[in-house]
């Protein structure tokens, strides 16, 4: 339903591993050109961001130094969105623009935790010696309370946006959160132009040990999946023994050897960096399904040929040609994308065969979610 003030998107600004830019997006995500990067972090794969010709956006050296890498990226495409929308510049605008920015969750110095690390055990009152030290030796940038702050400040100090501003915490999804609040803003009639927006780097060791260490994806999928089902027990296995047993106690699930969690599972999950498969198809009970989602490299494996021989389905054809070395190194048949059994272009395969879910990721599934997500607040 529209409202009576609807918001319009006047201009873009977006950086990324597939470059700089709205048009460089474009033409990276038809192209189907994914960066992966494999050296910098192994055993883990990330996505590095494309080099930044800061002078463009932040043209003060000055200014540049004294940002960390996050704020750096905000900045820049806060510029970014002010060309594309025609104002950069425009004194008049600028001055009654509002401003919504969202920041993650900061970064680390690693200086200061090895050093805490290294004197903790050895303090004779460690809570004492931790709160002097976390108060004292950190910098402003990571009390979680001030990065949104200062990213809203290097925007005005940079571009001169100088009209109200809100500022909030967040990861991956704070940009859209962003979106939404400025869009209930122009319906409710609290503003006419807004600079909305966010920055989350996560291209550093600390967010990839919290991924390792965390069993995020773990979690998502136990929080997804029972949306759709009803699961009388929850196994998990990591390669990481102490791993799967936080996660069991988070979780209420139970921890076990691989074979075991997934004989008689109706739905196993493989979210994995796994060079070797983990997951044997010989495990698996006929009528299962498998959602894998890691292993997303041409030579990295976590399903064998007799898992990968079950019904098929990807996210996309193309994306799995040059990413999977599930079903490349297997040679599986795929049997479909999953938007075409969405679109009812496919029969569904019969209950009592065993499936298998390919997920590499697709940045169109995020901005498909965000637009649902959306919908939903400004109904």
């Amino acid at each position: 339903m529209a409202h009576d003030r609807d918001a319009l998107i006047t201009g873009i600004g977006i950086v990324s591993c597939l470059g700089s830019g709205a048009d460089a997006h474009w033409a990276a995500l038809n192209a189907f050109s994914p960066v992966v990067d494999t050296e910098s972090f192994p055993p883990f794969a990330v996505h590095p961001l494309a080099p930044l010709e800061l002078d463009k956006q932040i043209p003060k050296r000055g200014d540049q130094r004294q940002m960390e890498a996050w704020q750096r990226m905000g900045v820049f495409a806060a510029g970014q969105a002010l060309d594309s929308a025609g104002v950069k510049g425009n004194t008049d605008l600028l001055s009654r623009m509002g401003m919504i920015v969202a920041a993650g969750g900061g970064e680390r110095d690693y200086a200061v935790d090895a050093a805490i690390l290294s004197g903790y055990p050895k303090a004779a009152n460690p809570g004492a010696y931790l709160n002097e030290h976390l108060l004292g030796d950190l910098r402003p940038t990571l009390f979680l309370a001030q990065l949104s702050n200062l990213l809203a400040g290097n925007i005005s100090i940079v571009h001169g946006v100088i009209g109200s501003s809100r500022t909030f915490m967040g990861e991956e999804a704070s940009g859209a959160d962003a979106v939404r609040i400025a869009c209930a803003r122009i319906a409710a009639d609290q503003g006419d132009i807004i600079l909305v927006g966010g920055s989350y780097n996560a291209q550093r060791p600390d967010v990839l040990l919290h991924y390792e260490m965390g069993g995020v994806q773990a979690h998502a999928h136990v929080e997804a999946l029972a949306h759709v089902a009803d699961f009388g027990e929850i196994r998990v296995w990591s390669r990481t023994a102490e791993h799967a047993q936080q996660f069991a106690r988070q979780r209420g699930a139970t921890a076990m050897g691989a074979e075991a969690a997934v004989r008689d599972a109706d739905v196993v999950v493989v979210a994995t960096s796994s060079r070797q498969p983990v997951l044997r198809g010989e495990w698996l009970k006929p009528g299962a399904h498998v959602n894998a989602v890691g292993a997303n490299r041409p030579d990295w494996r976590e399903l064998d040929d007799d898992a990968m021989s079950a019904t098929l389905f990807v996210d996309s054809r193309a994306a799995a040609a040059q990413e999977s070395g599930d079903i490349m190194l297997s040679r599986a048949a795929i049997y479909a994308e999953i938007g075409e059994l969405f679109a009812n272009a496919v029969l569904a395969p019969p209950r009592s065969a065993t499936t298998v879910f390919k997920s590499l990721g697709l940045a169109v599934e995020d901005l498909a979610a965000a637009k649902l997500v959306l919908n939903a607040f400004t109904r």
